[in-house]
């Protein structure tokens, strides 16, 4: 099982290079313009005069699947002078799609057309629907979409860089009929007085048997980016309503050089949780699962309560050190029960812990969890909480990575601070009163070398024989949940 780890972590390395080195060839033959102040490369175009707004177009891409829909649709562009822009790499393909980097409203938007008129922009639709339609890719959210299995989205917006003051704020804009400038909102995909020109062009989508779950109700939105999200809902399947958690995983939604997208994730993560509930390990407990339009939803039990991340936020990164003790002996028996079973978290941060009413922890997110003798997919977990030293991926090496995390937590948690290896800032210089065993502990967590981590059970032992008879300190304030 090492050995498969280790040669398919090598083919995925393999693959990026080669898809990034193709990805450059084509760029450099069909965009030639780089600003080196622009993420994006530009088609030199032959036209004089355009459009200053209109009906863009958007072709959506993995960073798998964006070289083979570059290499179709940009001779056919290229032919007919049609300017269009593309990024710069791949890793920016990657950026785009995550929807963080660049905003939620540009997951997708990896090749922009700018065509210039409504009757060209429906006849290059049509023909890029043709040369795109077997590609994967994500869905670009707000965006209208050419026909319900296509890969190209389509807008109206500027074409020129406009802009509008508007509440003392500079904002884009494009052109009303009237000649006055209103602002380009990303997530309007259409003015009211602008008609849609592909209505009666786009082709005929076939219907699909989808049956939505109609006993969830989402309340709100918790979290949004490329590979899914997170809702707050109500789950009126057992007769009463009850408050539920509901995530879920993307079809195509930041898909990683191993081919795993977000609904991938969704489905990894129900396994993980239904396995270390058998195993008597504290995790939220799965209710339902269900597929929906290829995305994968996973029913969750609700927490009430607040992230340990939000509770730091809250009390101005400030907690008592009794209170830290306290967090670093439930958080340390947790990894240490989780890796007794043969599993690593991959993911430990205060983001992923939950901080109840009562003051307990509960972990959150396993995603990315894998078993402790196979390599998990590349390049997991958050900067910050995730060592950066190679010899960190080795095979069996993932609970050296929780161990980190659990380290990198504790040193915010007393310091105030995400930990950085490159400042090497002393616990003792940031906060006054940490016990010397506790900054031993922390440090010897934080080591650059791994195996000098104490395992999981004997970060528990240590602090429960040191700390343990130390008075509890009372629970926070009451934690307000939406």
């Amino acid at each position: 099982m090492a050995h498969d780890s280790i040669r398919r972590t090598a083919t995925i390395h393999v693959r990026a290079s080669v898809l990034e080195a193709r990805w450059q060839k084509l760029c450099a033959l069909y965009l030639p313009r780089a600003p080196k102040d622009s993420m994006w490369r530009y088609a030199k175009g032959h036209r004089r005069q355009q459009p200053s707004s209109g009906w863009k177009l958007h072709i959506s891409a993995t960073i798998l699947s964006a070289s083979t829909v570059l290499n179709k649709i940009a001779p056919f562009l290229t032919g007919r002078g049609v300017p269009f822009k593309a990024p710069r790499s791949l890793m920016e393909v990657g950026k785009l799609n995550s929807g963080l980097d660049y905003n939620y409203s540009q997951i997708g938007k990896i090749i922009t057309v700018y065509p210039r008129s409504d009757a060209e922009a429906v006849f290059l639709a049509q023909r890029l629907h043709k040369l795109t339609r077997r590609m994967s890719a994500p869905a670009v959210p707000f965006d209208l979409r050419f026909s319900d299995t296509s890969n190209v989205y389509y807008r109206f917006g500027a074409f020129q860089h406009l802009e509008l003051t508007r509440s003392g704020q500079q904002v884009p804009a494009v052109n009303a009929p009237d000649g006055n400038l209103i602002p380009d909102i990303r997530e309007q995909p259409k003015p009211d007085w602008a008609s849609d020109p592909f209505v009666v062009r786009r082709p005929r989508s076939r219907p699909v048997g989808q049956k939505a779950a109609s006993s969830i109700r989402v309340v709100k939105a918790l979290v949004q980016r490329g590979k899914g999200g997170v809702y707050v809902a109500i789950d009126f399947s057992s007769g009463s309503p009850r408050p539920c958690l509901l995530k879920e995983g993307r079809k195509n939604g930041e898909l990683t050089w191993d081919g795993r997208d977000g609904a991938w994730r969704i489905r990894n993560e129900e396994q993980v949780l239904t396995r270390l509930s058998k195993r008597g390990v504290p995790v939220p407990q799965v209710q339902s699962s269900f597929e929906m339009g290829g995305n994968r939803y996973l029913v969750m039990q609700y927490l009430d309560g607040e992230t340990l991340h939000d509770t730091l936020l809250r009390r101005h990164r400030r907690l008592a050190v009794s209170r830290v003790l306290d967090y670093a002996i439930q958080l340390a028996k947790f990894i240490s029960q989780m890796h007794g079973v043969g599993w690593a978290w991959r993911d430990c941060k205060p983001k992923n812990l939950i901080v109840t009413r009562d003051g307990r922890l509960l972990p959150i997110d396993f995603e990315g969890a894998t078993p402790l003798n196979r390599l998990g997919p590349p390049r997991w977990g958050t900067p910050g909480f995730t060592p950066a030293q190679s010899r960190d991926r080795k095979v069996g090496n993932a609970a050296a990575e929780d161990l980190y995390g659990m380290g990198s937590t504790l040193f915010l948690l007393l310091t105030g601070r995400v930990f950085d290896p490159a400042e090497q800032f002393a616990i003792q210089k940031l906060r006054r009163g940490v016990p010397p065993t506790l900054r031993q502990l922390v440090n010897s967590l934080l080591s650059d070398d791994p195996e000098i981590r104490p395992t999981a059970a004997a970060t528990h032992a240590t602090l429960t024989s040191n700390f343990l008879n130390l008075k509890r300190p009372a629970r926070l304030e009451e934690v307000k949940v939406a």
